[in-house]
């Protein structure tokens, strides 16, 4: 999961650097639609991305408050959430569940709940974001082929 943080970072700022920079070299107003179309792709690809690691950073210090052993620890840190007090008594353990992203305390008998460590709206913001960025890269392959389509000779 430490590793996914910086990734996670690295890839936003390069997709937020291919999009923006397409729209750079030849200027927003002289780009193509097919261009526009890319640019949003990948700025819509860099900000789900971001968001996914700002739920990871999130998911990383429940972890380390559920590790965090001593006086207080017993029941889990992250698992005592408010109307869940008798609940939180009778965790066993926890988990994580990358998609979506959740901190999950299990309880005796095999159930379990997601605590509210990750903000309620990171997973409909990066499903959002996601979406819209496969449905600008897939405009923009129909686009690309509709140009390929009306030139002569091909």
């Amino acid at each position: 999961m430490i590793l996914l943080v910086p990734a996670g970072l690295i890839l936003s700022v390069a997709l937020t650097g291919y999009g923006l920079g397409s729209l750079g070299r030849v200027g927003l107003r002289r780009a193509s639609g097919q261009v526009r179309l890319k640019s949003a792709a990948a700025v819509l690809g860099a900000v789900a991305v971001a968001l996914y690691a700002w739920g990871l950073l999130h998911i990383a210090g429940a972890v380390l408050d559920a590790e965090d052993g001593g006086t207080g620890s017993s029941p889990l840190l992250p698992c005592r959430m408010h109307g869940q007090g008798e609940r939180a008594l009778t965790v066993v353990d926890y988990s994580v569940d990358y998609i979506p992203l959740r901190f999950v305390c299990e309880t005796k008998g095999g159930g379990g709940y997601a605590a509210e460590s990750v903000p309620g709206y990171i997973n409909p913001a990066v499903l959002g974001c996601a979406l819209a960025a496969v449905v600008c890269a897939g405009a923009a392959a129909v686009e690309s082929e509709r140009g390929l389509r009306k030139r002569p000779g091909a």
